[in-house]
């Protein structure tokens, strides 16, 4: 991509005007975040791109539609998903949401001994419990980090492996438990190296930017039974492969 590459002409962000005819109408009053430090929110500043995190820009474009909808971010940077469903999901549960943003898993991936069946049991109890008390919920298989050029060449295949086994586990969970999932770990940008921050755990504010447009996305399906009709795109932009 080149450098002068900002959110408005990026072909993989939101247009002008498509998050309002995406969500127009939306049903959801009280939106809540449970998660690590991806809903927490740490991506790198990117010239060109707003420095506002991943959960708070899906928040304030639900807000566009309705602006008394009320927003809280549970997410904590460093937890392991045993460790958010114990530390979150009570509050969560406690604010009463009608829509739940639930992203964790990434800390246990980032370890050898990774058990994807114990954090599916993770996933599975804080999913359950709040699609039982009326909320919707969304899931994401995260960008795969290993792509991110500050992680070490010894430890990029083991990490992919991992993070893709993660994103697998996640996706069948959504399926079985009827999610709103974002599967971003397939992403045709995945191994672009703008999407990642020097960390070489987290990702950019470019990452958050696209995360967000599929995102809402995958939210229109919920939101608008009948989705509108595509709007074009400017001639100007290169249209994705």
């Amino acid at each position: 991509m080149p450098s002068t590459l900002t959110e408005a002409t990026d072909p993989w962000c939101l247009r002008p005007g498509e998050a309002a005819d995406l969500l127009g109408g939306h049903p959801w009053h009280r939106f809540v975040v449970l998660g690590d430090s991806v809903a927490e929110g740490l991506c790198e500043p990117t010239p060109g791109y707003p420095d506002v995190q991943w959960a708070d820009r899906i928040a304030a474009e639900l807000r566009v539609v309705r602006p008394e909808l009320a927003y809280l971010n549970l997410g904590r940077r460093g937890l392991r998903a045993h460790e958010v469903r114990a530390t979150q999901l009570d509050d969560a549960l406690a604010f009463a949401p009608d829509l739940a943003l639930v992203v964790c898993g990434g800390n246990d991936a980032f370890r050898t001994g990774f058990d994807p069946d114990a954090v599916d049991a993770e996933l599975t109890a804080m999913v359950t419990a709040l699609r039982d008390a009326g909320a919707d919920v969304i899931t994401v298989g995260m960008f795969d980090v290993s792509y991110s050029p500050a992680v070490p060449d010894t430890l990029r295949a083991g990490l992919g492996e991992r993070m893709r086994r993660l994103s697998r586990h996640t996706r069948a969970v959504a399926e079985h438990l009827g999610t709103l999932h974002v599967h971003l770990t397939e992403h045709p940008l995945v191994a672009d190296p703008s999407l990642y921050s020097g960390d070489g755990r987290h990702g950019s504010a470019r990452s958050d930017a696209v995360a967000t447009a599929e995102t809402l996305r995958v939210l229109a399906a919920r939101a608008m039974p009948d989705p509108p009709l595509e709007r074009p795109r400017r001639p100007d932009l290169p249209v994705p492969p």
